[in-house]
């Protein structure tokens, strides 16, 4: 029987280790916190990786101009992770601010590339940690405010209004 390599890494397939996705960039860490602080005007960033072939991601952008902003920083041809603060109207008198983990997969996206976003994603949920809900996107659509928002009224269990 012979072993065939792994497209990921030097090993025969039986005994792979993907590789993980390095975050090791403390800029990474300071925009999370900035994201995440109710005082701060920062309401996402987003993580793209370094080169082509690297596993290592970096900060590439951040912002506060919300998800619209969000949409027109994301590459077609690129996988990326973006975090982000999105607030909404409940009712007449409240306002909420969850945030959102984005698993970017362009549609010119490489295939090699789509296949490491699964391992790495779970590698970002180590560091981009709280979130209300995760959001698959393949096209700039996929990150339109009013379903997301529905999806968040949805998860936070506490909407009145028939949602």
């Amino acid at each position: 029987m012979s072993l065939i390599d792994c497209y990921f890494c030097t090993y025969p397939v039986p005994f792979c280790i993907p590789a993980m996705a390095d975050l090791s960039d403390p800029a990474i860490d300071e925009a999370y916190l900035d994201v995440r602080n109710d005082k701060s005007e920062t309401n996402w960033l987003l993580l793209d990786y370094e080169s082509d072939r690297s596993d290592k991601l970096t900060l590439a952008k951040t912002g506060a101009g919300g998800l619209t902003e969000l949409r027109e920083a994301l590459d077609d041809g690129k996988a990326s992770f973006a975090y982000a603060r999105v607030a909404y109207a409940n009712d007449k008198e409240s306002t909420r601010e969850k945030f959102i983990l984005v698993v970017w997969i362009g549609p010119q996206c490489k295939v090699m590339r789509k296949a490491k976003v699964s391992v790495h994603a779970a590698d970002v949920k180590t560091t981009l940690r709280v979130y209300s809900i995760e959001v698959a996107a393949r096209e700039k659509d996929d990150l339109n405010e009013e379903p997301i928002v529905v999806k968040l009224r949805k998860a936070g269990g506490a909407s009145y209004d028939g949602v």
